[in-house]
């Protein structure tokens, strides 16, 4: 398994060695010894999330607040999307910054995105079925989330504003400033 560290401290993508031969394929997703030690921290998932969208579904940008905080490890089974974090830890020095991520069933790659992020995608094939590993318990009480085309974090989702499938909950999030204050 590559791992490589983002911008975002901690944030990392993880890419798998791919064993090809004519039964099929074969790879590790991850290895909790290897991530860990990379971190620095162990990592403990409890709990294991299974999103199924249509293209131009846009979910995001969400996260847990507090002690709910979720670590996370996420990947798309099937199909493609965009992915993307925006770092809101106040004292992060990438805090209000975010990276967007390919993922795909081509690529198997997948991305570890630790407590104090904000996640989101956008489904880019017909179905996508997209897999979320968390080291914590959903809290619907710490539910939080921002907008997705907040005009201050400058998102690029590369697909036309107007083809996009957004739930109402999500429409009504509140901006990245407002959020902070």
């Amino acid at each position: 398994m590559k791992i490589t560290e983002t911008k975002l401290k901690s944030c990392l993508i993880l890419e798998p060695q791919i064993f090809e031969d004519n039964r099929g394929v074969f790879f590790e997703v991850f290895k909790i010894k290897e991530l860990s030690d990379f971190l620095g921290y162990k990592v403990d998932f409890v709990q294991e999330n299974k999103s199924i969208s249509k293209k131009g579904v846009l979910r995001g940008l969400h996260f847990q607040k507090g002690e709910s905080a979720q670590a996370k490890l996420v990947s798309a089974q099937n199909g493609s999307v965009v992915d993307v974090i925006v770092d809101i830890r106040p004292d992060s020095l990438t805090f209000g910054e975010h990276i967007k991520v390919h993922l795909s069933d081509i690529n198997n790659k997948s991305i570890f995105i630790p407590k104090g992020m904000a996640h989101g995608f956008l489904a880019l094939t017909d179905q996508v079925v997209f897999n979320y590993l968390c080291d914590d318990y959903y809290n619907p009480k710490e539910e939080s989330g921002i907008l997705y085309n907040d005009p201050a974090l400058a998102i690029d989702w590369n697909y036309p504003l107007s083809e996009l499938i957004v739930s109402e909950k999500d429409l009504l999030l509140p901006t990245f400033k407002k959020l902070m204050q």
